[in-house]
């Protein structure tokens, strides 16, 4: 089983990397960084995000979304507002040009991530992004507490 399991997992790594290296090469000829498409999709929700968030959400390093966020900030894409619950950290807001920046660049990807869903869910149904969260998030507590049990065993 164990090695069932692997092969399993190295299908959803190479799936999983293949698609990271679609949106790469997707942001890079639509003259977006790749770490500024993150941003810019993270914000164009509508919701309140803090750089804490994205960071954590999106998995990419403090440095960098500050670096993109400095960089939208003088093109005049981001303001940062007072989050009303905690009023020492700062909101990403998408100003009305970010906005009309975020859903240009944000458009024909929108259009292809469809066509993709839309073939996913009629093969295997819209439970199949529930258990990929399921897949992905036990992974992560499962290195969470790898790597956590492995800083304990240093500190002794």
């Amino acid at each position: 089983m164990d090695q069932e399991l692997h092969r399993l997992n190295r299908r959803i790594v190479a799936a999983t990397s293949a698609s990271d290296g679609a949106y790469y090469r997707w942001a890079v000829r639509s003259g977006v960084t790749p770490h500024t498409l993150d941003l810019l999709y993270a914000l164009d929700d509508g919701q309140p995000h803090s750089q804490k968030q994205i960071c954590e959400e999106w998995a990419i390093p403090k440095t960098t979304v500050n670096t993109v966020v400095r960089s939208c900030r003088e093109a005049g894409y981001i303001t940062l507002e007072p989050m009303p619950d905690q009023p020492r950290q700062r909101q990403l807001c998408l100003t009305p040009a970010g906005m009309a920046y975020a859903r240009e660049a944000l458009a024909e990807l929108y259009v292809l991530e469809n066509q993709a869903m839309a073939a996913a869910v009629e093969r295997y149904g819209p439970s199949f992004v529930d258990a990929l969260e399921l897949y992905c998030a036990s992974f992560r507590e499962a290195l969470a507490a790898n790597l956590s049990e492995k800083e304990e065993n240093d500190s002794i």
